[in-house]
């Protein structure tokens, strides 16, 4: 598995570099001691996994998942028991305390490993994205106030415009993130996800009925009942899209 190592103390990314080498499927792929190096590294080596301190100055682990588009697999890093249950409602894959036990840390590489199994599977069967753009087994980081998610994008049904920014529907959820439609627009897979309107992003695998509208447009229904109109521009693209 490959692996970044981000934490803004030398030691500690020096001890977990060391724990980490005595594991025969791990390649380290480099370490960052901040937010900013971070991105940039991630986007340049593109980790399956990154093991990630909590709070760091300036900019948190958090704010660094805010800033990304992909999200490797994350194991958080803290030396503090209370940020134990957050990691946990963000859907991270495991947290370790500091300083990390060997026996621990075994642990966590298994379940890595065993995830990564997975996502290999469900890769291998969806089709080839262009380069670059999010498919459905991809996930993102979803962070509203105190509240944070990890959300894969199969389980995302709609993205709608709020002003500055965009409500993710998933579940019972609608979180707020800040970035435009049109930002998003031209990350997401195509085959995947459609532009219905200037307002509206959907799950292609979501649609659950579709009727004609007003002025040659269509109204789309989604499982669990949200119900988009497709503006009549879209209209055409989007029957071509569902084979109609």
């Amino acid at each position: 598995m490959r692996v970044l190592i981000v934490d803004d103390e030398r030691l500690a990314r020096k001890e977990l570099t060391n724990l980490l080498s005595q594991h025969d499927n791990v390649e380290l792929l480099g370490e960052a001691a901040n937010v900013d190096e971070a991105k940039e590294k991630i986007e340049e080596l593109q980790p399956e996994v990154i093991f990630l301190d909590i709070q760091m100055p300036e900019k948190t682990g958090f704010d660094l998942l805010e800033e990304l588009d992909h999200v490797p697999l994350v194991v958080f890093i803290t030396a503090y028991d209370e940020f134990a249950l957050q990691a946990f409602q963000v859907n991270a894959l495991d947290y370790l305390l500091k300083p990390i036990e060997p026996d621990r840390l075994t642990e966590t590489l298994k379940k890595l490993e065993k995830k990564l199994e997975e996502l290999k599977k469900e890769e291998d069967e969806v089709k080839e994205a262009p380069k670059g753009k999010l498919t459905l087994h991809d996930q993102v980081f979803v962070k509203d106030g105190d509240k944070c998610w990890f959300v894969k994008l199969a389980n995302v049904r709609l993205f709608e415009s709020d002003g500055n920014y965009i409500k993710v529907y998933f579940e019972n959820n609608k979180p707020m993130i800040h970035k435009s439609l049109n930002a998003l627009d031209e990350r997401l897979d195509e085959k995947s996800f459609f532009r219905a309107s200037r307002k509206h992003i959907i799950n292609l695998s979501w649609v659950e009925t579709i009727e004609p509208w007003f002025n040659g447009g269509l109204v789309v229904t989604l499982k669990g009942g949200d119900r988009i109109e497709v503006s009549r521009r879209q209209a055409a693209r989007f029957k071509d899209l569902m084979s109609l």
